[in-house]
């Protein structure tokens, strides 16, 4: 960032405002009474205002009557003006009075006002231990070439069966106490960064859907390529990048299996004996559920601004409706008018517009769809001891080299049976196919399936061995 840059921050930002206003402690002070210490969102008018009260009564009797001269209604007031925006006021749904909460900016303001008080304990062997280990996930996991990713998971898979024999043996590494202190201090802040972290990404969801209601509100072309432009947009919400990492995160959450994991990790982190004298080590359990409301209010804040956008869109069709009724009314209004004498010549031409012309012969006959007979009878083999091989050796088979082999083959012939294409190119993937050359026979109108006469044919095996199939027999004929 260069002066200039930086200059704009200090003019026009909000949490740089709040740090130079006069009352900034005060602001603070009750910014982390009420919100940011109980982990509270969304507060109504009055809760705030009896807060505010409470906080003014206590400064007021230490500081003197005099000191805030002003109500604190006033008070909360000016601080959620658009000038200031450090608190954000909105209604919700079922309430009358408005909502307050913290802006995202405030949020950091507070966050780095708290750091300025020095920490007691500063946790740097967790922090290169998380760094070392996000950078592995990182490199590993961009891995492309196989036997490197095979020689990194052989590599952990030693790692691990060294500390299962070290264990067998009796000897049982146990984390050591300021080990145990440096990552608990390492958990409670990520925890709470990742609290905080809510409340950018919902205004980074408001900037995405004002972007959008900007685009619908400023636009001036037809209304085909407003609705191309907002359904190929409509997207940007949640499939933008910072949605996808939210949604990935709440798909996380989400999870039973992980939920119920973490739940038991956060309980047995409270027993550890070495931890026993941390300051909030009761509150590490109470990690997720302070983090379902922040994620179920994102979630909402998203639902209702797709709510919305469908609103404005709706709102844009009617007026554009309205519109082609005026200009209906108009032509109607002109043909009435010149009823009496009309115009010489043609009254309108419409260019552009023909009408298609297909012959009755061409359109094929119709024919019935015929019922197959399906055995659902499963046999369940009791041997479990099956080849997962299968599972990973797939492959596709290309209709378009079928199709080459039938254009071939009727080169030379009027029609040919499908016995006839393949003796000419055998099948080299077995059943599937066979299988493709029926589905293309079933897609084309130059192939008949005789479902009175059968034809065996033949393929052979990677091993060796042959395998035989008795199918409907198929009869290609070249395109006219």
């Amino acid at each position: 960032m260069d002066y200039f840059s930086i200059n704009s921050l200090r003019e026009t930002h909000a949490g740089w405002s709040l740090l130079r206003a006069q009352n900034a402690p005060l602001a603070l002070t009750f910014f982390m009474t009420a919100f940011t210490d109980p982990n509270q969102r969304n507060l109504g008018r009055q809760d705030l205002i009896d807060v505010l009260d409470d906080v003014l009564f206590s400064l007021r009797d230490s500081l003197g009557a005099d000191r805030f001269p002003r109500s604190a209604a006033e008070y909360l007031d000016d601080w959620a003006e658009p000038e200031k925006a450090w608190l954000r006021k909105f209604y919700t749904e079922g309430r009358d009075e408005p909502v307050y909460d913290l802006t995202a900016a405030t949020e950091d303001v507070i966050r780095w006002v708290e750091a300025l008080r020095g920490r007691d304990f500063v946790p740097t062997q967790s922090r290169l231990s998380s760094i070392f280990n996000l950078l592995k996930t990182l490199v590993h996991g961009s891995e492309t070439d196989p036997e490197a990713r095979l020689a990194e998971l052989q590599r952990q898979r030693d790692g691990i069966d060294a500390q299962m024999e070290q264990i067998r043996s009796g000897e049982v590494p146990v984390m050591s106490g300021p080990e145990a202190v440096d990552h608990f201090h390492q958990l409670t802040t990520q925890a709470k960064d990742l609290l905080a972290d809510f409340r950018e990404v919902e205004a980074n969801f408001r900037k995405l859907d004002r972007r959008l209601r900007e685009q619908i509100s400023m636009w001036e072309g037809g209304q085909g390529d407003l609705l191309e432009s907002i359904f190929s947009s409509q997207q940007d919400i949640s499939g933008s990048l910072q949605g996808r990492t939210f949604q990935g995160f709440w798909d996380y959450l989400m999870s039973p299996q992980l939920r119920t994991e973490l739940h038991e990790l956060l309980e047995r982190a409270t027993r550890i004996e070495a931890l026993s004298a941390q300051d909030g080590l009761q509150q590490i359990t109470s990690m997720q559920n302070d983090w379902l409301p922040a994620v179920e209010q994102t979630q909402a804040t998203v639902r209702q601004l797709s709510a919305q956008i469908r609103r404005l869109l709706d709102d844009k069709v009617f007026l554009e409706n309205k519109r082609i009724m005026a200009l209906i009314r108009s032509i109607e209004s002109s043909a009435v008018a010149v009823r009496a004498a009309p115009p010489p010549g043609a009254f309108a031409e419409l260019s552009g517009h023909e009408i298609p012309v297909a012959l009755p012969f061409e359109r094929p006959l119709y024919e019935p769809s015929r019922q197959v007979a399906i055995d659902d009878d499963v046999d369940v083999t009791e041997d479990l001891d099956v080849d997962a091989n299968a599972l990973f050796t797939q492959f596709h088979v290309d209709p378009h080299r079928l199709e080459g082999n039938i254009d071939a083959v009727l080169a030379e012939a009027g029609q040919a049976t499908l016995a006839d294409v393949t003796d000419a190119f055998p099948l080299s993937q077995g059943l599937a196919e066979l299988v493709a050359y029926f589905q293309l026979a079933t897609e084309s109108t130059w192939a008949t399936i005789d479902s009175e006469r059968s034809q065996t044919l033949s393929w052979a095996l990677p091993d060796g061995s042959l395998r035989e199939a008795t199918v409907d027999q198929i009869i290609f004929v070249r395109p006219s």
